[in-house]
C-alpha cells in the first residue's frame, strides 16, 4: 500500500484535531465554521486552477488553509469575512509567486489581510493544548525537513521572553504558557514559504521569534505572530541564499 503523502495526512490530524477541540470545548459551532472556510478554500482554488489551467482541482494544500483559517477566527466571525479571507489566502498562492513558488503563507496573508482591512477577530482554537500538537507537530517538522526552525524559534523565544522574565521576577516556566503552539507547529513550519538551507531555517526561526518579540513590546494592535510570520516569508529568497562558511576555504 502506497503511504499517506505528508500534506493528506496533516489535513487528516488538523480534521481529527478539531474534532476534539470542538468536543472538549462543546462548541459544535466551531466544527460548522471551520467546514464554512473548508468549503469556501478548496471552492476558490478550483476557480483559480478552472481559469489558469480551464481544469476543476481541488488540492491538499487548499484543504489545509481553510482548516487553519477555520481554526484561528473566531467562531463568531462573520462567514462572508472568513470566505474573503479565503479567497485571498488562495489568490495568493497562486497570484503572488516568485520562480514558481508562492511567497506568503496563503492563510496568513488571508487572516490577516482581514484583520487589517475589516477588523476581524482571531481566537486560535486548540492553540495551547500543547500535549498534542508538541509531538505530532515535532513529526511533521521532522518529515519536511523543518526542525531547525522549531528549536531556532523555542531558543530565541526563551532568551527574549525568558530575559523579560527574569527581570520581572516572574517564573521562567510561564514562557512556554505564553507560547501559540498551533502557529508555531502548523504555520511557521509551512514548507513552501521558508527556507530549504540549514542556516536560512536557523536565521528564519531565530528573527521569527525577535519580530515577534519586538512587535509585542511596542504594543502594536494587530496580530504580531502573522505579521512577523509574513515579513519573514518575504526574507525567504534572501535567507536561502545564506551558506555557513567552509574550513579552510
Amino acid at each position: 500500500m502506497k503511504p499517506i503523502s505528508i500534506k493528506p495526512q496533516l489535513a487528516i490530524f488538523l480534521s481529527t484535531f478539531a474534532l476534539c477541540v470542538s468536543f472538549l470545548d462543546k462548541d459544535i459551532r466551531f466544527l460548522l465554521v471551520l467546514l464554512f472556510a473548508v468549503i469556501s478554500a478548496a471552492a476558490a482554488d478550483s476557480a483559480f486552477t478552472y481559469l489558469k489551467q480551464k481544469r476543476l482541482a481541488i488540492t491538499s494544500s487548499s484543504l489545509i488553509s481553510g482548516l487553519i483559517i477555520g481554526f484561528v477566527f473566531s467562531s463568531d466571525q462573520r462567514l462572508w469575512v472568513i470566505c474573503l479571507a479565503c479567497v485571498i489566502a488562495i489568490g495568493s498562492k497562486h497570484l503572488i509567486r516568485i520562480k514558481g513558488r508562492h511567497i506568503f503563507n496563503p492563510a496568513a496573508l488571508g487572516i490577516f489581510s482581514v484583520i487589517i482591512l475589516l477588523g476581524a477577530t482571531t481566537q486560535w482554537r486548540g492553540t495551547y493544548l500543547w500535549y498534542v500538537l508538541v509531538p505530532a507537530g515535532l513529526y511533521f517538522s521532522y518529515k519536511i525537513r523543518k526542525l531547525e526552525i522549531i528549536f531556532s524559534y523555542f531558543l530565541a523565544s526563551l532568551i527574549l521572553f525568558g530575559g523579560q522574565a527574569m527581570l520581572q521576577k516572574i517564573n521562567l516556566l510561564n514562557v512556554f504558557g505564553y507560547l501559540s503552539y498551533f502557529y508555531i507547529f502548523v504555520m511557521a513550519i509551512e514548507p513552501k514559504t521558508t527556507p530549504v538551507n540549514f542556516l536560512g531555517k536557523i536565521v528564519f526561526g531565530t528573527l521569527l521569534a525577535t519580530a515577534i518579540f519586538v512587535l509585542t513590546q511596542t504594543g502594536v494592535k494587530f496580530d504580531a505572530e502573522l505579521c512577523s510570520l509574513l515579513i519573514l516569508n518575504a526574507a525567504v529568497p534572501v535567507l536561502n541564499k545564506l551558506k555557513l562558511a567552509k574550513k579552510g576555504g
